[in-house]
């Protein structure tokens, strides 16, 4: 049987006159009546929406928990066959003598900072400190939480969510697109890498709703991103003095962010980023994205030099071990309800950590997957996935270890004296910060975490905005656009307001959990395509035939 040749061109129609020149109407406006539809909800009926959100998110999660766990152990698992997988390794994301346009300390600095930057700031200390006290081991009863006998578990936990499979999740949807647009000269949109299964069929209403469906799952989960990060910007605000109009004090005492402090720390963000989204890749992104590594970098040091060194150095050698031991069945484990308190909780538990976070990645990999094959044209496939899954993770890792390992030896030892743990998550770092610190040079380091914050936010705001008008423009990456990069960082900035006046950071999560699950779908059709792209090249280059879009068109 004959080896037909690769779907080399997959027309989409864009209007070619007007407000929407150079756009796929189909998509572009189908994801604005979404998500501004999404805003009124919010606005308009915060209770209404918090309670649909949260009800839906209930089904979800007692319905769908194995989807959300096998789909993340398949990237995983796909990742390293194509990295080891010798004929599939070699294959260049590009033609032959394509080389990489970004060095390789730029190249990680845009996918770090786009990819993970904000969250580490939060849960670096937090997450640790949170399995610290609980984690399935204390559930079940085999260890005792708070104390020395349970950080490594708390550690096993930490860098199973922000290791490999988050990573790979990422790496997928970048690979796919970058193959498909760089060796077959297809759009760089979502749409083209399920082309080995759908074929030509993709340029009309099969093809729109997956777009839809990415566009809307990479706002929901750039603002689950964009909240943890106001949060914690407003908390840094307040540490260095900038006002008590920051927070609002409720009936019973209890603090949260105040409605001004809200919109004006998402102003400044969200102005910011529209700012260098205008500027494109090339220039206000890759600037901001070396800026906020090396200040990164800054940090760790201060923490490799100042805080718990040997205690953060052993926890990161002790915990990657443990960790790859626990993956093959940590990889596979769903807890389910049973009716028992040990079986209930370990659900709840993983429905609140393990879901969340499968289901986070999920929705942030359309917008980190086009912006990673955007910035990846010219390397192996090898050299991809090794740099995009394997050197982020160890990043990670010592991030949590030296900054969460520090915290958790400060209360180990008594130093911290409850001030860590009583803090909110969002405050827990400038709160160890100034435990370590005196007076001055405390407010200095959080005026540092501070800057820090918001170049990694301002970094994924704008990359999102380009990304978000890349697929609405069908991978098109030249129509400046200006009032949509206006209109989509307004939304991004509504969406995060609106959603945490809803019902908090609470409420962004439902409905990050609740968007992700359209694009698990696409995400694991991705990935058979992809399995299929790369087998039919092998076969091609054994019978001579052409296998990227240069030497397929003169045969076509």
């Amino acid at each position: 049987m004959p080896i037909k040749p690769p779907v080399t061109d997959l027309p989409i129609r864009v209007a070619k006159s007007g407000f929407y020149r150079g756009f796929t109407k189909d998509v572009t406006i189908t994801a604005k009546i979404l998500v501004g539809g999404l805003i009124i909800w919010a606005i308009a009926f915060p209770d209404q929406a918090a309670a649909v959100l949260g009800s839906v998110n209930n089904i979800i999660l007692a319905t769908f928990s194995y989807w959300y766990v096998y789909s993340m152990a398949f990237f995983v698992i796909l990742c390293f066959v194509l990295a080891l997988w010798p004929s599939a390794g070699k294959l260049r994301l590009g033609l032959e003598d394509d080389r990489p346009e970004f060095s390789n300390f730029s190249w990680f600095s845009m996918m770090f900072g786009a990819g993970i930057g904000i969250g580490m700031l939060t849960f670096a200390t937090a997450e640790p400190m949170y399995h610290f006290a609980k984690n399935p081991s204390t559930i079940m009863g085999l260890t005792e939480g708070s104390t020395a006998g349970n950080v490594r578990d708390a550690y096993i936990w930490s860098f199973t969510h922000w290791g490999l499979a988050a990573w790979a999740a990422y790496a997928i949807v970048g690979l796919a697109l970058g193959y498909f647009s760089y060796r077959r000269g297809l759009p760089l949109t979502i749409r083209s890498a399920l082309t080995p299964i759908f074929g030509q069929s993709l340029s009309g209403p099969i093809g729109h709703t997956v777009d839809v469906v990415a566009v809307v799952a990479t706002v929901l989960g750039v603002s689950q991103t964009l909240g943890f990060g106001v949060e914690q910007f407003i908390s840094g605000l307040s540490r260095i003095g900038v006002g008590d109009w920051l927070y609002a004090t409720a009936a019973d005492g209890t603090k949260s962010s105040s409605t001004l402090g809200i919109i004006v720390a998402l102003i400044v963000i969200m102005g910011a980023s529209t700012l260098s989204a205008m500027s494109g890749v090339g220039k206000g992104i890759k600037w901001l994205s070396n800026l906020n590594m090396g200040l990164s970098f800054f940090v760790l040091i201060f923490f490799l030099l100042f805080g718990s060194t040997f205690f953060g150095l052993q926890t990161l050698f002790v915990g990657m071990w443990d960790y790859l031991v626990s993956i093959p069945a940590n990889i596979f484990t769903v807890w389910a309800k049973d009716g028992t308190e040990t079986g209930d909780a370990l659900a709840s538990w993983q429905g609140g950590w393990t879901i969340f976070y499968w289901a986070w990645w999920i929705a942030f990999a359309p917008f980190v997957g086009v912006f990673l094959a955007r910035i990846s044209k010219g390397r192996t496939i090898r050299e991809y996935v090794l740099g995009a899954m394997i050197i982020p993770a160890i990043m990670c890792f010592i991030w949590f270890a030296l900054v969460g390992g520090t915290a958790i030896d400060l209360e180990l030892s008594g130093v911290a004296n409850g001030a860590i743990v009583d803090a909110g998550q969002a405050d827990q770092l400038f709160a160890m910060l100034s435990v370590m610190l005196s007076g001055p040079m405390a407010y200095a380091m959080s005026v540092i975490v501070v800057i820090l914050l918001l170049t990694y936010l301002v970094t994924s705001a704008d990359s999102a905005v380009l990304i978000i008008n890349t697929i609405n423009a069908a991978g098109d990456e030249g129509p400046k656009a200006r009032p949509h990069i206006l209109f989509w960082g307004a939304a991004l900035a509504c969406v995060v307001g609106g959603l945490i006046l809803a019902g908090g950071l609470g409420a962004i999560q439902t409905a990050m959990v609740i968007g992700a699950l359209p694009f698990s779908f696409v995400m694991v059709l991705m990935g058979l395509a992809l399995i299929k792209a790369v087998y039919r090249d092998g076969q091609r280059l054994k019978h001579g035939l052409p296998t990227t879009h240069l030497e397929a068109d003169p045969a076509e």
